[in-house]
């Protein structure tokens, strides 16, 4: 598995809904609640090596998620485009109490 934390948690975010009930639940213990291997077999009566087999199912199936619908890809570039438009209100802005308003509005959408 080469995605980064955050990556894999998006992922889940975006696309979770679409693993098996268990796929979810697995990744949400290890990826989000970072409980261990060993941990979450325990507690879905799997072996490490099962649990890490789901792990990557679900992390494949996520991928191919993402790489036929790019909503992951779309929600970063356009969050990226609004930190920088903010950026460029912020400098050309006054500063009163309106713009520090925008701005913040702004800061809500990020």
């Amino acid at each position: 598995m080469d995605a980064s934390p955050l990556d894999r948690s998006l992922l889940l975010d975006f696309y979770g809904e679409l693993l098996t009930e268990k796929q979810r639940r697995v990744c949400e213990l290890h990826w989000n609640e970072d409980l261990s291997l060993a941990e979450i077999g325990q507690q879905d009566g799997l072996s490490r090596q099962g649990v890490w087999d789901v792990l990557r199912r679900a992390e494949a199936a996520l991928q191919e998620y993402e790489a036929k619908t790019g909503l992951v890809r779309r929600f970063l570039e356009r969050r990226e485009a609004i930190a920088a438009i903010r950026e460029e209100l912020a400098r050309m802005l006054p500063d009163d109490e309106h713009s520090r308003d925008v701005l913040a509005r702004l800061e809500d959408i990020l």
